[in-house]
């Protein structure tokens, strides 16, 4: 395990496994929510995020937590060595959300630019949440699924997987 991409829905628990999954390995975590959006929660110019992301991944390792442009992501799942599909129902996904939502009231939540507002933030998680069946579906799983002759993947689909997950991977 040497480059591992990390992704799933919003408030599927994304930074925490990458977070464990860094902090195990000793692998670089990359954020990809800190490298798209500015601290003001504007985008960053798409140049200046191709650039920064590219040189990400020709490196020998990391750990890259999140979305991103979709034709970054599909490269992404190319490159990387292992894939970590967090795919909780999505009454868990809005709940995470909703409870990210109230303890960034007083706490940042883990992943987030600095200075970005977790109003704006968790309302575009909900937008996102109501768009995901078109993207995460049964096509793209069948697409991962394709990877997994030659790459390690996991698909997490529930809170006590994702639980397990994190705990086996932190030691």
């Amino acid at each position: 395990m040497k480059k591992v991409a990390v992704f799933g829905k919003p408030g599927s628990g994304k930074s925490t496994v990458s977070k464990a999954l860094a902090l195990a390995s000793g692998l670089p975590l990359h954020q990809l929510d800190s490298m798209v959006y500015k601290p003001n929660g504007e985008f960053v110019a798409r140049e200046e995020f191709d650039a920064a992301y590219n040189e990400i991944l020709r490196s020998d390792s990391w750990v890259i937590d999140g979305l991103g442009p979709i034709n970054s992501f599909y490269e992404r799942l190319a490159a990387a060595d292992t894939l970590v599909y967090i795919d909780l129902p999505y009454s868990v996904s809005y709940w995470f959300v909703t409870k990210r939502l109230l303890k960034g009231l007083f706490v940042k939540p883990e992943g987030w630019p600095d200075g970005c507002s977790i109003l704006k933030g968790s309302l575009n998680s909900y937008k996102t949440l109501k768009l995901c069946p078109r993207f995460w579906n049964d096509d793209f799983l069948s697409k991962l699924m394709a990877y997994s002759g030659s790459k390690d993947v996991y698909i997490i689909k529930t809170v006590s997987e994702l639980n397990d997950f994190a705990f086996v991977h932190a030691k």
